[in-house]
């Protein structure tokens, strides 16, 4: 099965941006239209659309829901979508608009009672975030980091209904330094399919955690490699599947 490479849209104030390591005051604006950039994705092939709303992330209430709304309505393939979602009420809002899943990050850390509970009343639409810093998970959008184990994060989301996480190493986020294959391979253990994020450069890093989908990742999230261009996402897509092919 070859690795799905999933683009990403980073929703704030209705724009598209980037952020570098996910600080707020290093935002690049890459459009306008973010339905345009999500109908551009599906066109060239994109499986998979990675939603975050970072206004969400960063005040805890969905800012940009009638837009993730607009891209569900656009768009065919599955959208999973983030940022802020601390209740079920919002994963309840989430889903309604469209989104085929929804991920808890700084939820997943300090409420498993909310993970176990929208396990059971949307089986298989639940993916958690997992964002860490040197092996440290990390909450309330990158802000603060704790004392939690990443691997012990994601053994105890599989033992209260998760079937997919999110892993992203924040050191390597928006820099284009390259995955971290050691730490992926590691949240391999946790017995979750595993979807990639943060640091991915060139084709030759789809090709590396291409290499690590016999492990269970499944996927791995790209935002600003190919914002700048660095590749395009058909060029994304077939480096993934040349990897499926040789590993």
């Amino acid at each position: 099965m070859s690795l799905m490479v999933i683009p990403a849209i980073d929703l704030r104030r209705g724009c598209c941006v980037r952020l570098v390591q996910g600080q707020s005051h290093r935002e690049t604006v890459y459009s306008r239209e973010p339905v345009k950039v999500a109908k551009g994705f599906e066109e060239a092939g994109a499986e998979r659309i990675h939603v975050v709303d970072l206004d969400g992330a960063f005040t805890g209430e969905p800012g940009n829901l009638k837009i993730i709304e607009a891209i569900t309505e656009t768009v065919a393939v599955p959208v999973e979508v983030g940022g802020g979602i601390r209740d079920l009420e919002t994963i309840e809002k989430v889903l309604a608009a469209g989104a085929a899943y929804a991920i808890l990050g700084t939820a997943a850390c300090e409420n498993p009672e909310l993970v176990e509970a929208a396990c059971r009343r949307y089986p298989g639409r639940i993916i958690a975030g997992i964002d860490a810093r040197d092996g440290r998970a990390a909450v309330r959008g990158w802000v603060d980091d704790t004392e939690m184990d990443a691997l012990d994060l994601a053994r105890r989301m599989v033992d209260l209904g998760v079937e997919e996480i999110i892993f992203t190493d924040i050191a390597r986020d928006g820099m284009l330094t390259g995955p971290n294959i050691p730490a992926l391979r590691k949240m391999t253990g946790a017995g979750a399919k595993i979807i990639a994020s943060g640091g991915v450069a060139a084709l030759d890093d789809i090709r590396a955690i291409g290499k690590l989908a016999e492990l269970g990742v499944i996927g791995v999230i790209i935002g600003k490699a190919l914002y700048s261009g660095r590749f395009t996402l058909e060029a994304a897509i077939e480096a993934a599947k040349a990897a499926g092919h040789s590993s």
